[in-house]
């Protein structure tokens, strides 16, 4: 299973909290803004628990955040399945030797950072981020992981858009999302 079904009550009121945002931070961008789901501290909590819910029995002992909204997302459920927290920064964040990864975005191009040794090799890991769009910032993280040795499970994300088919750049790896984009 890669999409939660509907038929969650709780999937409707995160769907709802989810404001699309015309032109921004480009012309033609459908921005999805969970900053006013974060507003609602039931359906904030209902977000995190339906993804603790899937993830704390399957021996995830890494929990690897996107900058920045999987900062908000990730730590959480990383608390409550018991696996350590491992931010993927922008470029020049992390003081230390890092692995460095470049990416497309629909929009453009970035890179993320992870400290070398956040991750041991085998370890388990769950990527967290808010959205998958192209699928390029998913990728890089992945990316990231595996060159230090983990093992990703899976990603996981709040919103999906479709009609980018970010799923398609990510061979073969699972995707759980909550909601798919207004």
């Amino acid at each position: 299973m890669s999409t939660l079904k509907a038929d969650d009550p709780r999937i409707p009121a995160i769907q709802s909290r989810i404001r699309v945002v015309p032109n921004f931070p480009k012309p033609g961008i459908m921005f999805q803004d969970i900053t006013t789901l974060l507003l609602d501290p039931k359906v904030f909590k209902d977000t995190i628990d339906l993804f603790v819910e899937r993830y704390k029995f399957k021996n995830i002992s890494v929990v690897a955040g996107i900058e920045a909204r999987g900062f908000i997302f990730g730590p959480p459920i990383a608390l409550a399945i018991g696996a350590k927290f491992v931010p993927l920064r922008k470029p020049n964040k992390l003081p230390g030797r890092v692995f460095r990864q470049e990416y497309e975005l629909e929009y453009g191009s970035d890179c993320l950072e992870m400290h070398v040794g956040a991750v041991a090799s085998g370890e388990r890991a769950l990527v967290v981020d808010d959205l998958i769009a192209t699928g390029g910032t998913l990728c890089a993280a992945i990316d990231l992981l595996e060159r230090a040795g983990a093992e990703v499970f899976e990603c996981a994300c709040v919103i999906e858009i479709p009609a980018l088919k970010g799923r398609e750049r990510l061979n073969g790896k699972p995707v759980f999302v909550l909601v798919d984009s207004q």
